[in-house]
């Protein structure tokens, strides 16, 4: 065949042998009205939770939302929301220092097209979410993956991660908390980390779109609230790029609101607003009614929030009530965030036993290796599935593996 498009979307788009499995059971389902259980489901929009329409969709419908002024940063009731939002979570940012974008999926591309030419590298984590992998390609970029590793708690292996860097490398990318393995970015592995990014002329990307979402906001959390703060906090001796969103603070992944809060030292911040900004104007992106409502969305964010983490807590006790530590089955530590990882006994590839958990016990549930887990015995379900269906799902998955292992399954309460 002539070449006709471009090497950068060169990508295996064929579904993947278990994408292919869920499909060809869902629709079977509907006709036979056999039960599938969606341990993975994600999109808050339609888990159950209760949203207040007329406080969401209200502010759109304004005199002002019809006027186009463009700002190429964004207007500035909204950055200046933006602020304040930080401002609740111990930190000052100056919105001008805020560029507004349709989502953090649009913040990466426009810190990959500033920061990096065809062919440079940005560091990621692994496990991780593979969406990156997508986004790089598109503009051009390598990822380098530098390893999360496991022992009673995930950690940074720092050491591997300098490692890695190459003459190419322009940028350090963290997810705080990480996504799918739940784990905060210590404010020691924070120095450290910064310390290798000013030794290597590296800027730091940093995306806390799960922020707001620890394991619980009690003072005996496993988390230390120093170990949770955002990286908009404190002093920031390199080139420092913070994302978030809708999506996620307030649940409204439709509404396609976000932004990158830029900090650091002229004159390399005042160089990278300009050049951001540039950016940012030659898209225009975000509509203006989206950004005269987001103040009204961001003050409006707690009760959703609070609706949220109280399923996430209720889904993890049971989760540890079905599977009891030392058991077949078990939840690895988790700090915060939408995911969990559970670690179950396994003598295959998890893509084929996740195919064969929904084939045999009609569950849904993410294989490790699409986040890049290389071990065996890894699967990852959402905690924000409804509380009776995530527990429906989980016990089948405990007799499902009992049944595997020839032990009887532990009877939850």
């Amino acid at each position: 065949m002539t070449k006709r498009f471009s090497s950068r979307t060169d990508w295996d788009l064929a579904e993947t042998p278990y994408a292919a499995e869920v499909r060809k059971i869902r629709a079977a389902a509907e006709s036979t009205g056999r039960d599938i259980i969606d341990l993975t489901a994600s999109n808050p929009t339609a888990c159950g939770f209760h949203y207040d329409e007329q406080a969401i969709l209200s502010p759109l419908a304004t005199a002002a939302a019809l006027l186009y002024a463009p700002d190429a940063r964004g207007i500035r009731s909204a950055r200046e929301a933006v602020s304040a939002y930080y401002s609740d979570h111990g930190a000052r940012v100056d919105p001008d220092l805020v560029q507004l974008t349709t989502s953090t999926s649009e913040g990466y591309s426009f810190l990959f097209r500033l920061l990096c030419d065809p062919g440079d590298e940005v560091l990621v984590a692994q496990p991780s979410y593979p969406l990156f992998d997508y986004l790089a390609d598109l503009d051009d970029v390598r990822l380098a993956p530098y390893p999360l590793f496991y022992d009673h708690g995930w950690h940074i292996d720092l050491f591997a991660l300098e490692q890695k860097i190459s003459p190419r490398t322009r940028a350090l990318l963290l997810v705080h908390p990480n996504n799918p393995t739940g784990n905060f970015t210590r404010t020691e592995e924070r120095r450290r980390i910064e310390e290798i990014c000013l030794r290597h002329s590296l800027a730091l990307i940093v995306d806390e779109v799960f922020l707001d979402y620890p394991i619980q906001d009690q003072l005996d959390s496993p988390v230390a609230r120093s170990d949770r703060a955002s990286f908009t906090t404190g002093e920031h001796p390199v080139l420092t790029f913070t994302l978030s969103g809708m999506s996620k603070i307030a649940g409204l992944p439709q509404m396609k609101a976000a932004w990158i809060v830029a900090q650091g030292t002229p004159p390399d911040l005042t160089a990278a607003m300009a050049r951001l900004g540039m950016i940012a104007d030659t898209f225009l992106s975000m509509s203006a009614p989206t950004q005269h409502a987001l103040p009204h969305w961001l003050a409006n964010r707690h009760p959703i929030q609070k609706e949220i983490r109280v399923r996430m807590l209720a889904n993890l006790q049971q989760t540890k009530a079905v599977f009891p530590a030392g058991g077949l089955l078990e939840p690895l530590a988790w700090e915060g965030g939408w995911n969990l990882v559970l670690r179950v006994p396994a003598t295959c590839d998890d893509s084929l036993l996740a195919a064969g958990l929904l084939q045999e016990w009609g569950v849904v549930t993410h294989p490790g290796s699409f986040y890049g887990m290389g071990a065996f015995g890894r699967l990852v379900v959402s905690l924000i599935v409804p509380e009776a269906e995530y527990l429906k799902g989980i016990q089948r998955l405990a007799v499902a593996f009992a049944h595997r292992e020839g032990v009887p399954p532990k009877e939850s309460s």
